[in-house]
């Protein structure tokens, strides 16, 4: 132990034992190495920083491999080089091999990049959502149905990729699916987990589609296990219904051209086709109804020029005249159940809201 302790107190205190310098310097694969050991080091984070780490660390351990077979003439020098350097290239070959394995197809990638890279969603999240639909792209052909009203169940939550689908019900066109968009996620928030269901809709594929679809039970499991993808998911499909329920709303407004609010009920017997009774007399009626409601003043000034003026009694002379108001004929009941009266139109118009659609509406 003593001897020990001699020797390092020798080399700490009596400096190195070389006795004299080389005189000629390293040749230039030393000094090759040492610059591509110094880039090495310098590299970054991540996978391709990892690339350029290892990759540039290789070149640098075998350059000092070679030095040391040529000019040191050390056996130890080279196996020790050699080590590094094969631990280097089995690190790149692990690299490539996981970038190989985590790249995702060209449907699902476009799919992250449009829907889920704007919400700032990380990766490798959006790689358990789409394990859950197995990496699936399944295709519909032109007029192909995807779901039949009252016939599917409701087993499954699908997003379309490409092409365009029709929603219709009882033959009624309803609204457009659109690339990007749930085809059928009014039916998923519809139903509880442990619900069972049909479609109220048919579904038919206007073009050529493509779709990504996620299984009930399996999505379910995963909501239930990872908080932020059920919201990520809610997030979207309640964007998603919104977005169909303007669609609808677009569809639904007046005759006299004020639109219905979307928060009121019995939507499709307003979308439903008109009675096959009604011919030519409920049109004309129609016709009749919305010209005074078009122009209610000018409707006004004709009534108020063929009433006779109003005379007030002696005793009331100061009093001042009561506004006559115009009478306007009210359409039958029958035919224009889903509009509101035209003398409640000019009071709508002056406070500046729509009217709102009735309640009960007529039976198809």
């Amino acid at each position: 132990m003593s001897t020990n302790s001699s020797m390092v107190g020798q080399l700490l205190w009596q400096g190195p034992a070389c006795t004299s310098w080389k005189q000629d310097f390293e040749g230039a694969l030393y000094h090759l190495a040492n610059c591509f050991l110094l880039l090495g080091f310098m590299g970054g984070s991540g996978v391709y920083g990892c690339f350029y780490l290892f990759g540039v660390l290789g070149m640098g351990y075998l350059c000092c491999m070679l030095w040391g077979w040529f000019s040191a003439c050390g056996l130890d020098i080279v196996l020790w080089n050699f080590l590094l350097a094969v631990a280097c290239l089995l690190q790149l070959v692990y690299l490539v091999y996981r970038l190989r394995k985590d790249t995702l197809p060209e449907e699902f990638d476009l799919l992250y990049k449009t829907l889920c890279l704007p919400l700032q969603v990380p990766l490798q999240t959006y790689k358990e959502m789409v394990h859950c639909c197995e990496k699936q792209v399944l295709t519909l052909a032109t007029e192909q149905t995807y779901a039949v009203e009252g016939e599917t169940p409701i087993n499954r939550l699908s997003l379309l990729l490409t092409g365009r689908v029709r929603v219709s019900q009882d033959g009624q066109f309803l609204h457009y699916v659109f690339p990007y968009q749930f085809m059928d996620s009014p039916e998923w928030e519809s139903l509880q987990p442990s619900e069972e269901g049909v479609f109220q809709v048919t579904l038919t594929a206007e073009t050529e589609c493509s779709y990504v679809s996620w299984p009930r039970k399996s999505l379910h499991l995963l909501l239930t296990k990872e908080r932020y993808i059920s919201s990520l998911f809610s997030a979207l499909l309640g964007y998603d219904i919104s977005e169909k329920l303007y669609t609808l709303n677009d569809k639904l407004f007046a005759k006299f051209g004020l639109r219905f609010d979307i928060r009121l009920p019995s939507l499709y017997h307003v979308l439903g086709p008109t009675a096959p009774d009604a011919g030519p007399e409920s049109e004309k009626d129609d016709e009749e109804v919305c010209e005074p409601a078009m122009s209610p003043p000018l409707a006004m000034t004709t009534s108020v020029q063929q009433t006779p003026p109003y005379t007030p009694p002696p005793a009331a002379t100061n009093l001042p005249a009561p506004p006559s108001r115009a009478r306007m004929s009210r359409p039958d009941s029958g035919t224009l159940a889903s509009r509101t009266p035209p003398q409640s139109y000019s009071q709508v118009m002056s406070r500046g809201q729509a009217p709102l659609a009735p309640i009960h509406t007529p039976e198809l």
